[in-house]
């Protein structure tokens, strides 16, 4: 198996490259930069592990340039936890907190390797799962469900908001289809996806001979949805140079393709989705206010799947029994550990996260009982709320056995009030 680290600490590199250089199966090579490694990258990597941390390009416009080309595994500390989530966005199949041991990122390692082969022996596209509809319900999903359909009923903007992963496209299609648009195009456009030299192109259209590549004319996503809806992903990755022009899309409802004076009439239904703080850009002069009030006319906040826990157990069903018909199981069930792991665990991937753990542990399961170990999500820093249960009780009866029981000393030795801790004494039968 042959495997690429990119790292710029080189302590961090050569540790890596002499720590897995012990295993006869592994094949090493290493580079400082995302850059230097996209201009060597070839057919014959099959893996990369890559940090985020990294100066010039890090780890998440590294992740967009591959284009997932290759697994990947991300290495990052708690600082950049949030990246890494939306690392796991960008195809990364795993990733690990730092400080780390070899052994763990061996393990993650030979996974992503079982994994390969099986997609491979199946000669399947290994593309994510995605749900056709929303699956399971909560209070949470169906008070945003509500003013969804609502709003579907008008032409007005729609901006939706919430963590990567919470289904803000599947939120997008739901408007479309419960409008009276329906029986038009839909076009999804991610923002950050795409270079910024190939944005307007890709939005607006370009004539024939327009630049340099332009051998023929082609139309743009707004002229591909007309009369239906467009749905502008990561409307907060947009270039300002390039949000001016979109402001005079949607006030005037006509664009001009690159290269062409001839303006072409419009009648799109827009809907955009962040999960970036717009108004914090705003302040910061990196998005216009005026763009920002003309697409949030009506704003939809998503929660995250840990605020929609009624939703979980559905979800993870489901993908179970798409990956068994995918990959060819037998039938597999989740223990009862597995689905209490499922519901404590905090999700900062949402659902794309859960689809991506539950596809996995199907591939990877042994037997037809998926257990909680074959979830492997300690790795990726989850921790359920048992085991956080579990250490709390354990520091609780270390302090009073230090203070011989002393009520007073205990709650000093921790921080904690005395009336909490008589509580938590009695929640954990000390």
């Amino acid at each position: 198996m042959k495997i690429a680290i990119v790292e710029d600490d080189i302590n961090m590199r050569k540790s890596l490259e002499i720590a897995l250089g012990e295993y006869k199966e592994f094949k090493i090579v290493s580079f400082k930069s995302p850059k230097d490694a996209l201009k060597s990258l070839d057919d014959t990597v099959d893996l990369v592990i890559t940090d985020i941390t990294m100066p010039g390009m890090d780890g998440i416009e590294f992740l967009r340039q591959l284009n997932g080309r290759y697994e990947a595994i991300v290495i990052t500390g708690n600082a950049t936890l949030n990246k890494a989530i939306e690392a796991l966005r960008l195809g990364a199949k795993d990733f690990l907190t730092k400080p780390f041991e070899v052994d763990t990122l061996v393990e993650a390692i030979k996974r992503s390797e079982q994994v390969q082969k099986v997609v491979k022996s199946k000669n399947i596209e290994n593309s994510e799962i995605t749900n056709s509809g929303f699956i399971g319900s909560s209070e949470a999903l169906d008070r945003c469900l509500k003013i969804a359909k609502k709003s579907a009923q008008t032409d007005v903007s729609v901006m939706l908001l919430g963590e990567s992963g919470v289904g803000k496209e599947l939120f997008a299609k739901y408007i479309h289809e419960n409008s009276n648009r329906k029986n038009k195009p839909f076009v999804a456009i991610n923002m950050a996806a795409i270079p910024d030299n190939l944005l307007e192109s890709e939005l607006f259209g370009f004539e024939k001979g327009s630049f340099t590549d332009a051998i023929e004319s082609k139309d743009g996503k707004f002229e591909v949805a007309n009369g239906g809806t467009i749905f502008l992903d990561e409307i907060g990755e947009m270039p300002m140079n390039l949000q001016a022009k979109l402001l005079r899309v949607l006030q005037e409802k006509e664009v001009t393709k690159l290269g062409s004076n001839k303006p072409i009439s419009l009648d799109v239904r827009v809907v955009s989705a962040t999960n970036a703080n717009i108004e914090d850009k705003i302040l910061k002069g990196e998005f216009r206010e005026d763009l920002y009030f003309r697409l949030n006319t009506i704003p939809i906040n998503i929660p995250p799947l840990r605020e929609r826990k009624d939703e979980i157990l559905p979800i993870a069903e489901h993908v179970l029994k798409q990956s068994i018909q995918k990959y060819g199981f037998s039938e597999k069930y989740f223990s009862n550990e597995a689905k209490e792991l499922l519901l404590s665990c905090a999700w900062h991937g949402n659902i794309r996260e859960l689809i991506s753990v539950v596809e996995r542990a199907v591939i990877l399961s042994d037997e037809n009982e998926i257990s909680k170990d074959d979830l492997f999500l300690e790795s990726r820093g989850q921790k359920s709320k048992k085991s956080f249960n579990n250490l709390e009780k354990d520091l609780i009866l270390e302090a009073l056995v230090q203070t011989n029981y002393n009520m007073k000393d205990s709650s000093e030795l921790l921080g904690m009030n005395e009336h909490i801790l008589e509580k938590k004494i009695k929640k954990y039968g000390l």
